[in-house]
């Protein structure tokens, strides 16, 4: 049987070489390990060019969508132009002008007096005579006629030839051309 001091005895010298090995080494600098710069300004890069190009579609978005709201800007005025075209135009079909010329035109006139007519009795209240188209007011009156004084008759000039113009047949008919511009004015 072996004993215990004999195994300690053993085992001693292996750790007392290990722990001669491990005084042996030395400690030597860390060498400065530097972070690649290529990745970090990629990325930066990226971020830059991500920014820009969020940024100019960004921008065509908001243009189009301006476009857009000042098509439909005009595209409202004009329809309100025509709902007031449309509105002005009902008005005038409305008005009781035109219901009484549409009227005249359908053969309807306008009696001279006001009739009330008795349902029960079969009678009138007051002498009633039937409305003729001779005996109805025109809706358009005539257009006044002008007074002479804007219609004034025309005031014709003869002129005779200047002496030496020539009897041939060219100076008559100049002296014809120049009386006929004469009455004219």
């Amino acid at each position: 049987m072996s004993s215990p001091a004999i195994q300690l005895r053993e085992r001693l010298p292996r750790i007392a070489e290990d722990a001669v090995a491990k005084a042996r080494l030395t400690v030597v600098p860390r060498r400065r390990v530097r972070a690649a710069r290529m990745p970090f300004v990629t990325l930066v890069s990226l971020v830059l060019l991500g920014g820009v190009v969020g940024l100019l579609c960004f921008n065509t978005q908001m243009q189009q969508a301006s476009f857009a709201a000042t098509a439909l800007e005009k595209q409202s005025t004009s329809l309100a132009a025509r709902e007031q075209t449309l509105h002005d135009e009902l008005q005038e079909l409305r008005s009781p002008q035109h219901l009484a010329t549409e009227a005249q035109a359908a053969g309807m006139v306008v009696p001279d007096s006001a009739c009330t007519v008795r349902l029960a009795a079969g009678t009138t209240e007051s002498d009633c005579t039937p409305a003729t188209a001779d005996n109805t007011p025109r809706l358009n009156p005539e257009k006044p006629k002008l007074p002479h004084v804007y219609a004034p008759a025309p005031y014709v000039v003869t002129v005779a030839p200047p002496p030496g113009s020539g009897n041939g047949h060219h100076g008559r008919h100049k002296n014809q051309q120049h009386q006929a511009d004469t009455a004219r004015r």
